[in-house]
């Protein structure tokens, strides 16, 4: 089964010469809704990193009123994300309310009870963002094997967002601001 899974993700996650963004862009939502429904979580995006801010570049969720969060944005420093990067937050956390430094994480918009977030570095280096999942009630289920497969999807997806730069199409970051 978990080979299975597996390969599910590098069968949708698959880089050609020849992928329009349009292309990449559907397989980055495919990678998504594998992991979200693979991990049992609400939520699961892509952000990306620029100018201080968090971009929800992608979204999969199993309440559709989350497809509104693409293309919003919102301050860096005051996201999970950024804490995860720099270190100041575990890549996975099963239960948000027993984090010792509770008090001190941002605020977000929903209760988050159990949250996964890798950052997906491009093959040059450069951390474009992260792949978080994230659940509005706790998950002691999950496991470092999920982690290590949220960080091979972040691989997978950082080789499908370098393939859309290098292809000269409209890049999915360049509407930003």
């Amino acid at each position: 089964m978990d080979n299975d899974f597996e390969e599910e993700l590098k069968r949708v996650a698959v880089v050609t010469v020849d992928m329009s963004h349009e292309q990449v862009d559907r397989s980055v939502r495919e990678v998504l809704k594998l992991m979200r429904e693979h991990l049992a979580m609400d939520v699961a995006f892509v952000s990306h990193f620029t100018e201080g801010r968090r971009v929800y570049r992608q979204v999969d969720a199993a309440d559709n009123r989350w497809r509104g969060a693409e293309g919003s944005s919102d301050a860096l420093e005051r996201s999970f994300c950024q804490r995860v990067v720099d270190g100041r937050l575990p890549q996975l956390v099963t239960d948000v309310q027993k984090l010792p430094n509770l008090a001190e994480l941002p605020r977000p918009p929903v209760p988050i009870g159990a949250h996964l977030s890798v950052p997906i570095v491009l093959p040059d280096g450069d951390v474009y963002g992260t792949l978080c999942c994230f659940s509005t009630a706790p998950n002691e289920a999950l496991t470092h094997r999920d982690l290590k497969r949220l960080r091979m999807a972040a691989d997978l997806t950082a080789r499908l967002i370098a393939r859309s730069r290098r292809s000269g199409d409209p890049q999915p970051d360049a509407a930003e601001s």
